[in-house]
């Protein structure tokens, strides 16, 4: 892809590399992917062993008890994995209501839904990996055992954690959490060593047993032992029938590009339908405020659709070839107008999160990302094992007649989101934007800056961002440009400038020259990410 010399300027520059590269959010996790490409492994691998290291190195983001999706290029074919667990089988709206909650709580033990990142790890390494599952955790394990020192944005997001935490976390359930996260009566300091030596065996455990263990076995009793000291509803049944699904991608023409997103109960729909209806209007403009609105209000009409409909497939009121189609697309783009819009959903036809890329010379490419939800998820961590379990539970509504009601064994609207970008029918390459909802709002945003205004993987990354939060409501980047706030203001939107970047994702890119095989890589400017080459 060639660039485009912008008067932006990136805070970073791009890196490039021919026999392998991995992005992500921390450094010492993209050395670990490194480590095992350059020890035998392929990009696949390589993405295994980063992803197992971030759940030592950011706990803040994700963990083991965590799910994860994947968007995997071998042999000129994307395949797509969905690891994300279901509801436990005995939970209902009826039983959560008994408990006295009349929404879905955020923490303890009820929103616990079956983790899938050790299972994804497995099947990765059974399908497409060159090692052994065991030399692909052997980095994070050596993290887990030794310890390492805590990076400067990882230092934040703990210490704020461990501050609001120790105020609302006082039943028992929680105390692993702080004996795990907070040893010595606080949260590590920055620069501070840290280590998790019930982390590195069970990492150990899923190592030699390629995660049986932590379904079936050993590892499974744990969490289920525990899980019926604390009333909650996760069972070793429902641990024992989780098998990740091997999924279609789907996908959105963009002008000449094709941009891939996991199909449902991910939200990668919302970025591709963004996509679909930003192109039906004017052409795009550089720093321009009649752009930039299309784009917000692309996004809002997006958006609204996908968290009225999007679920598990069989459960959504409207099939996932309509709100891709160009009578979808157009039939949205003719709403928006001059001002800004509060979105009301479409009118039905009638009838915390880590994210990662890897690639490697023999032409492999991954786009991975896994979750334990709002930064340490659940808060429930099962005691010496280092396994800190997800809260995706809290998604799932309590209203009967809404198409992500709470069912046992049932997915719920799932917010991590791995893309991928290809062109002509060949890889370009994989890219991803983690942060809750931020992320199909950061996957539109890249892709437009790349594709759009040509930007290399760096800058596409370093833009200012912004993000719809609800109504006319936009949250923008201190950096970005005050007199386009000042003319989006004046057409209708709520224009809030937030005081750091925290809010707004962090994003991993790899692209492939086609005719020399050269990666250029961006890493997110927002967190402590790194990309290592080889």
């Amino acid at each position: 892809m060639d660039y485009l010399q912008h008067p932006f300027e990136s805070k970073r520059h791009t890196v490039f590399s021919k026999k392998g590269m991995v992005a992500t959010s921390q450094p010492l996790a993209a050395q670990a992917g490194i480590e095992v490409m350059q020890n035998g492994g392929n990009a696949i691998d390589a993405a295994i062993a980063t992803a197992a290291a971030l759940t030592v190195v950011e706990p803040t983001s994700n963990g083991i008890g965590g799910d994860a999706f994947a968007l995997v290029w071998v042999k000129d074919k994307l395949h797509g994995l969905n690891s994300s667990g279901p509801a436990p089988a005995k939970i209902s709206v009826e039983a959560v209501k008994a408990l006295g909650h009349d929404k879905m709580p955020v923490h303890g033990v009820v929103p616990v839904t079956v983790p899938g990142v050790p299972a994804a790890w497995a099947e990765l390494s059974s399908k497409f990996g060159k090692l052994p599952l065991s030399e692909a955790l052997k980095p994070a394990i050596r993290y887990a055992e030794e310890g390492y020192p805590l990076t400067p944005i990882l230092g934040k997001y703990w210490k704020a954690a461990y501050e609001k935490f120790k105020d609302s976390f006082t039943s028992e359930e929680y105390q692993s959490w702080f004996d795990t996260f907070a040893p010595n009566g606080q949260a590590p300091e920055i620069g501070e060593m840290w280590s998790s030596p019930g982390h590195a065996s069970t990492l150990k455990e899923i190592a030699e047993t390629e995660g049986r263990s932590f379904y079936e076995g050993p590892l499974a009793e744990k969490i289920d032992a525990f899980m019926k000291e604390h009333n909650g509803f996760l069972a070793k049944e429902d641990l024992a029938a989780f098998k990740p699904q091997w999924v279609e991608p789907v996908s959105a023409n963009y002008r000449g590009y094709d941009v891939w997103e996991i199909p449902p109960n991910g939200q990668g729909m919302v970025a591709l339908m963004a996509l679909n209806i930003f192109k039906k209007l004017k052409e795009p403009k550089w720093q321009s405020a009649d752009t930039y609105h299309e784009q917000i209000e692309a996004m809002k009409l997006a958006f609204t659709d996908g968290k009225e409909f999007i679920t598990e497939p069989e459960a959504m009121p409207v099939s996932v070839e309509h709100l891709l189609s160009e009578e979808y697309a157009a039939q949205r783009a003719g709403t928006i107008s001059e001002s800004a819009a509060d979105p009301v959903p479409y009118e039905l036809p009638k009838g915390g999160t880590v994210y990662l890329s890897a690639a490697d010379e023999e032409g492999n490419m991954i786009s991975y990302i896994q979750s334990n939800y709002m930064g340490f998820g659940s808060g429930i961590v099962i005691p010496g094992t280092g396994i800190g379990l997800q809260n995706r539970g809290a998604d799932f509504s309590l209203e009967p007649q809404h198409p992500n009601v709470l069912q046992g064994g049932k997915r719920t609207y799932h917010t991590i989101i791995p893309g991928f970008l290809t062109k002509d029918g060949k890889a370009v390459g994989p890219f991803g934007v983690m942060g809750g909802y931020m992320q199909p709002q950061g996957h539109f945003q890249v892709v437009t800056n790349t594709i759009d205004y040509l930007m290399n993987p760096q800058a596409a990354l370093d833009m200012p961002r912004w993000q719809w939060m609800g109504g006319k409501t936009i949250l923008v980047e201190p950096n970005f440009p005050n007199y386009l706030a000042q003319s989006l203001a004046r057409k209708g939107h709520a224009i809030q400038v937030a005081t750091d970047g925290g809010a707004f994702g962090r994003g991993q890119i790899i692209w492939r020259n086609p005719d020399t095989g050269v990666l250029s890589g961006g890493t997110e400017s927002r967190t402590d990410g790194a990309v290592a080459v080889w």
